[in-house]
């Protein structure tokens, strides 16, 4: 049974960073596309980074370019999501997730920016 657990969150104030990890098992990451999702309370869920399967290919929303990064360790099985500049907008519960096809998809953890 294939597995994603996501950790690395927490409270950070505006302008800090913070580096989440998702580790996958149970099925070979290195076979799939994986990605950054989050949900902030009364909103949609979106996707903030996307990498395919070998990592050389991205792609992230407007609203994070330029200060987030993802990347994978494929020999680790593990996707990672570097956030710098963090503001109050990004607080949210950030999911990691198979691409595009959310086969599998962690239970969260949660990103919390405030002073």
């Amino acid at each position: 049974q294939g597995q994603l657990v996501e950790s690395g969150g927490g409270l950070v104030q505006p302008g800090g960073s913070l580096r989440l990890t998702c580790a996958a098992s149970g099925f070979t990451g290195s076979s799939y596309g994986m990605a950054w999702y989050r949900q902030a309370p009364g909103k949609e869920r979106e996707l903030v980074a996307g990498s395919t399967p070998g990592g050389r290919s991205t792609i992230y929303a407007d609203s994070v370019k330029g200060r987030f990064t993802i990347s994978r360790d494929n020999a680790k099985n593990t996707v990672y999501l570097q956030m710098n500049s963090l503001n109050v907008e990004d607080t949210a519960v950030y999911y990691c997730s198979t691409f595009p096809v959310p086969t599998y998809r962690g239970q969260g953890t949660q990103v919390t920016v405030s002073s």
